[in-house]
């Protein structure tokens, strides 16, 4: 068993260089005038910032945030503590944008009225790909039934100067690291797993498309400054262990609230070892413990990687700044937390089902299933994605394909591979990796988001119990096939393929051995891969891809039908205080919702993605897999005003929708990690859309609550847990010392008076994370609102 030790307040040295896993010369370079970080800049501002920090030891994370300091006098002024206590303005270098969540930045962002985005923007179509059939086919008719949202999207790109990536040239996130992503810059990107570019050493944010909008702007971003954890690598990675199952283990660990307002940094002659693209996954993954984002110190593999995919000229200002000192912890650095992992010890790890946080070492993962009463059976297995879907996962799995076909073996459950980018696949199918995984059963699915996501047709397992294998990132219910009773584990790519020949959960690669046709055993060797091509990457079919750095064409018109069913221009949200004060109205509670609830739960996907630009067609799935507390159903919700002719309970949209039909603001009660999982803002604007003024937590979730706060939703925290149990449905909730807050009063608390349908009363106290600037969105209704009354 891995060995993991926590202490606080930890000091840590910089890391050294050391030795890459490869020394690849580039085969081409890039223009990357538009993607090397200003590091001049960067470090000048750092030098301004140790002067107002009295020249303390910094870690790296503080290094890369402070110099994207928009003022660092009035984000530093008054001393104390920074870290976990105060809000940052910051200057992101970059915004990316997945097909999904870019309609309703975009819809937001014309609002604003600005005729190009204020830093270098990219849209990136990979959500609305569905996976039937096979890559060629389902690429086409995907172009086909979304070409109104395509045509959207291309259009507003070529309006504003917006880099677009069209359907078919891959993943956000692995066309970030491929192209964008630069040592020491801080970018933003609207998709939850947009961590994964730290891989390259970077701060990497995921947010909602109204965080986004801020960049695009040139609006200061604010973030609240987070607690930095150190994680401290030693030994190195052997046999079947990845980069995969440290992060599986570290979530083990952590669990799904451990990262929250925490920014993981690597360091340690451990990291050294890893590929670039190996750190990227565990950096992706980090969104599964709620970090703000993952980091590591400047390496030879990431030199190696960025010159091999073409950008030479960044590596080489790396190289300088690194020398500086800029791109690692200083020596003496103080963590919040220390976690120290021998990589020698790391052994597979399988996570789930249904949450990333429940990890089961694969020596005790048959057991584990036999204990559990499930059945030993795996239905399909799945590789690919934004997580694992690197030159260096690929090989590897090609590896054990190899030793399967020399034995005569085919996988025995259905076998799906995704490939990360059109560079990915190109390269893995000159490389001969596709033909490969094609012999023994695989097929290989468009570059795109596909099952990971939920645009997966499965035509088997409907409502059955079954379980399935992948190298993903997420687990939830419902979340890949629609299927509630549909167990997802977590796992490598390589244990995921060896885990397909056998057809059985309790299979150990490590240690178990298949039958062959002639009736001897056969046992899989450790996998062995490559981290970077020999012959350098193959960048494919450059039809999909953009020209850089594009000129805003103003004359460019955007069309939305009024009436299409796919998108529809937003209306502002209305201020909840008009001339009545700024205390809130009376809230209605809708209902309490009961124990996880994620984004998932709050804001459906699948085939709900469809209508992610229009808002009234996408808010009929608000929280409807949620539970209420009252009763323990699934969506279904209470409404004790009912009008004649209507029933006592509803669905959960179906009564929402009541609520705003009578004018009637209303309120959430929820419970711990609220709004866990993707980055998606719809679950923000859906309950705004219907009217809800408040959410009242056990705990939120970091990406979640600011996009709450971002649409004019204010969201409380329960100072006494046990207080949550003690608001219903149909009670009348008022705020008291809310107007204090926003007038800015010093000590100002914010208590609610709860009228209960019986009709006793009482007054809870709670707790809020609230900023100055924050409060200004909440008092105009949105910050979008706030936003555009600056810029007029």
């Amino acid at each position: 068993m891995l060995s993991t030790t926590l202490r606080s307040s930890a000091l840590a040295a910089g890391p050294t260089l050391r030795r890459s896993l490869a020394t690849h010369t580039p085969f081409y370079e890039k223009d990357c005038s538009s993607i090397t970080p200003p590091y001049a800049q960067l470090i000048g501002k750092l030098e301004h910032v140790r002067e107002l920090l009295d020249n303390r030891p910094l870690t790296l994370a503080e290094k890369i945030l402070y110099s994207h300091l928009n003022d660092p006098e009035k984000s530093l002024s008054g001393g104390g503590k920074i870290r976990g206590e105060s809000y940052l303005q910051l200057t992101p270098q970059r915004v990316a944008m997945q097909d999904a969540s870019a309609q309703m930045a975009l819809l937001q962002f014309m609002s604003a009225g600005l005729s190009q985005c204020a830093v270098p923007t990219s849209i990136h179509c990979d959500h609305l790909i569905q996976a039937i059939n096979g890559a060629e086919s389902d690429l086409k008719r995907s172009i086909t039934s979304n070409k109104e949202v395509f045509d959207f999207l291309e259009s507003a790109a070529r309006k504003y100067g917006i880099e677009f990536w069209k359907p078919g040239s891959g993943i956000i996130h692995q066309i970030v690291l491929e192209n964008y992503a630069a040592p020491g810059i801080l970018m933003l990107g609207t998709d939850s797993h947009t961590p994964n570019a730290g891989g390259l050493g970077l701060l990497a944010i995921g947010v909602g498309g109204a965080d986004a909008v801020d960049a695009m702007t040139g609006t200061p971003w604010e973030l609240k400054a987070p607690q930095v954890v150190g994680i401290h690598l030693t030994g190195k990675l052997s046999g079947w262990a990845t980069p995969k199952d440290l992060i599986l283990h570290l979530a083990g660990k952590l669990t799904v609230r451990g990262g929250t307002g925490r920014i993981l940094e690597y360091f340690g002659p451990g990291v050294a070892n890893q590929s670039c693209t190996g750190l990227a996954t565990v950096a992706n993954m980090g969104a599964e413990v709620g970090a703000t984002t993952s980091t590591f110190p400047y390496t030879e593999n990431m030199r190696a990687y960025l010159n091999a995919t073409g950008r030479a000229p960044v590596a080489r200002a790396a190289d300088q700044a690194a020398s500086m000192g800029f791109l690692n912890a200083d020596k003496g650095a103080e963590y919040d937390e220390l976690i120290e992992i021998n990589l020698s010890k790391l052994e597979p790890t399988i996570n789930g089902p249904f949450t990333p946080d429940l990890a089961t070492p694969l020596s005790k993962f048959g057991s584990f299933v036999k204990e559990q009463g499930w059945k030993d059976e795996l239905s399909a297995g799945l590789i690919g994605s934004c997580t694992n879907s690197s030159y260096e996962d690929m090989t590897q799995v090609a590896d054990l394909a190899k030793q399967a076909k020399a034995a005569g073996l085919v996988t025995k459950v259905p076998f799906l591979c995704t490939p990360g980018s059109e560079q990915i696949r190109a390269t893995m199918e000159r490389d001969g990796i596709t033909s490969t995984l094609e012999d023994v059963g695989a097929v290989v699915l468009a570059n795109a988001c596909g099952p990971c996501i939920g645009q997966w047709k499965r035509d088997d397992m409907k409502d059955e119990e079954n379980a399935i294998l992948t190298s993903f990132n997420r687990n939830f219910k419902s979340r890949n096939d629609g299927n509630r009773l549909t167990m997802n584990f977590l796992a490598s790519p390589t244990i995921v393929t060896a885990m397909a020949f056998s057809g059985s959960l309790s299979f150990n690669p490590i240690t178990d051995t298949l039958t062959l046709p002639s009736g001897e055993p056969f046992r899989f060797a450790p996998p062995a891969g490559q981290d970077l091509p020999t012959e350098g990457f193959t960048q494919g079919n450059t039809n999909y891809y953009p020209s850089p750095t594009p000129e805003p064409q103003p004359e460019t018109e955007i069309i939305i039908s009024a009436d299409s069913q796919r998108l529809e221009l937003l209306e502002p949200f209305p201020s909840h205080f008009g001339n009545r004060g700024l205390e809130l109205p009376p809230l209605k509670v809708l209902m309490r919702v009961r124990g996880k609830c994620t984004t998932d739960h709050i804001s459906a996907a699948g085939p709900w993605l469809k209508y992610k630009g229009h808002l009234t067609n996408i808010s009929e799935n608000l929280l409807i897999t949620a539970v209420n507390d009252e009763g323990g159903d699934v969506n279904v919700a209470f409404d004790y005003d009912q009008a004649t002719g209507e029933t006592e309970t509803d669905t959960i949209p179906a009564v929402a929708k009541r609520f705003k039909a009578r004018n009637q603001p209303w309120t959430l009660v929820v419970d711990d990690n609220y709004g866990e999982g993707s980055a998606r803002e719809h679950a923000a604007l859906q309950p705004r859309f219907y009217g809800c003024a408040m959410i009242v937590a056990r705990s939120f979730a970091r990406i979640h609550e600011t996009n709450l706060k971002k649409q004019g939703v204010l969201p409380l925290w329960f100072a006494d847990k046990n207080d949550y149990s003690r608001i219903g449905s149909g009670d009348v909730v008022q705020t008291i010392g809310l107007a204090d807050l926003i007038e800015g009063r010093q000590n100002a608390e914010v208590k609610l008076k709860v009228t209960k349908r019986t009709g006793e009363v009482f007054e809870i106290l709670t707790k809020h994370t609230m900023s100055e600037d924050q409060l200004k969105w909440f008092r105009a209704g949105s910050a979008l609102n706030f936003i555009r009354s600056q810029l007029s």
